[in-house]
């Protein structure tokens, strides 16, 4: 029924108690499944001060959603890749990542210690996102593959690619940036 929601797990239905009316005519006002409504109510609540960002490849066919903040910290990266390819990016944990299509449009380029998995699209060769090798867990998304109109401001931090190991030891800050 629509007063009970299913957590993910075992324990069965949760009783909604004096909020079973609410959450009904929620549910019936947006017209969501109980799956649907606790996931927008989750996303609102764990995502407060983050704004959903959609962006893809220059074809269209890799699509993506990131929930990060409006105001935007970027890296310039000077490494051997980043700088062919003018890579830069945020880097966001996994969990505010979703691919919403163009998984099988993908291609994966990798070298050296084979930890950064540098996806593509394999129609137009855009990088929109990848997973950087300082945070393996997240991913680094090139804000210039965003679409327009939920990023205010855009800051620019050179990091040292050159000396890969010794920049991303003495970063205050980056191994952080994809923990939740």
């Amino acid at each position: 029924t629509a007063a009970k929601a299913e957590p993910p797990g075992p324990g069965g239905a949760i009783d909604l108690g004096a909020q079973r009316g609410r959450w009904a005519a929620f549910q019936e006002r947006h017209r969501l499944s109980c799956e649907e409504a606790a996931r927008l109510l989750l996303d609102a609540y764990e995502y407060r001060g983050l704004v959903k960002h959609t962006g893809g490849c220059h074809c269209g066919a890799v699509r993506f959603e990131v929930w990060a903040s409006a105001d935007l910290h970027v890296f310039n990266c000077n490494c051997s890749i980043c700088t062919k390819k003018q890579n830069r990016h945020f880097i966001v944990p996994a969990s505010r990542f979703k691919l919403l299509k163009g998984a099988d449009n993908l291609t994966t380029y990798t070298f050296n210690t084979h930890r950064a998995q540098h996806t593509f699209c394999k129609t137009c060769g855009v990088q929109s996102f990848y997973t950087p090798r300082s945070n393996p867990d997240g991913y680094g998304i090139a804000p210039h593959c965003l679409d327009d109109g939920t990023v205010q401001t855009i800051v620019t931090e050179d990091i040292n690619g050159k000396e890969w190991e010794k920049a991303v030891r003495e970063h205050k800050t980056i191994r952080d940036m994809s923990k939740p």
